[in-house]
């Protein structure tokens, strides 16, 4: 329960952090576009959003697993019997738990290497530095798949605990 407890706190936090960087990613979109309709477009807004958005996603993956909210089609699965429903719901977190901590794996290189060359994203006025996104998508990924595990192990062991909110 402790460990559940720390990535609840942690997963919330990044899901809060995210949320913040969007607010205020869209006074910066605004700010350009008022400056663009003035003919002084803000130079390397394309590069910020773009990395952002990737940033964005990745700090509330976490939550959106944790929390239930990743999209789940189981209107096939509601016809079978509740211990064929549970194998497969543990069986389908197993396979997110999988793919995102594969996902973690495959990013870290790349993030590593982003850093140690200062990759950065766009050409002129403002260059902005890419392996803040790549790190995000590592972080992010490894904690949607312990999240992942945490509801296979909840699920598995009729562990009751609470679900997370806001």
């Amino acid at each position: 329960m402790f460990l559940i407890r720390i990535a609840d706190n942690l997963t919330r936090f990044l899901m809060i952090l995210g949320a913040i960087w969007a607010f205020i990613l869209c006074f910066f979109i605004l700010a350009d576009i008022i400056f663009r309709a003035m003919n002084m477009p803000l130079h390397g807004t394309k590069e910020i959003v773009a990395n952002s958005v990737v940033m964005i996603v990745f700090l509330q993956v976490g939550f959106a697993v944790r929390s239930g909210s990743m999209l789940r089609a189981d209107f096939l699965v509601l016809m079978l019997s509740p211990k064929v429903q549970k194998l497969l719901l543990v069986l389908g977190y197993l396979l997110g738990a999988l793919f995102f901590l594969y996902l973690m794996k495959a990013g870290i290189t790349p993030a590593l290497r982003s850093f140690a060359n200062g990759e950065f994203d766009g050409e002129g006025a403002l260059r902005v530095p890419v392996w803040p996104a790549r790190f995000a998508i590592i972080f992010g990924a490894a904690l949607a798949g312990i999240n992942y595990l945490i509801l296979s192990a909840i699920e598995l062991f009729d562990l009751r605990v609470k679900q997370l909110d806001i």
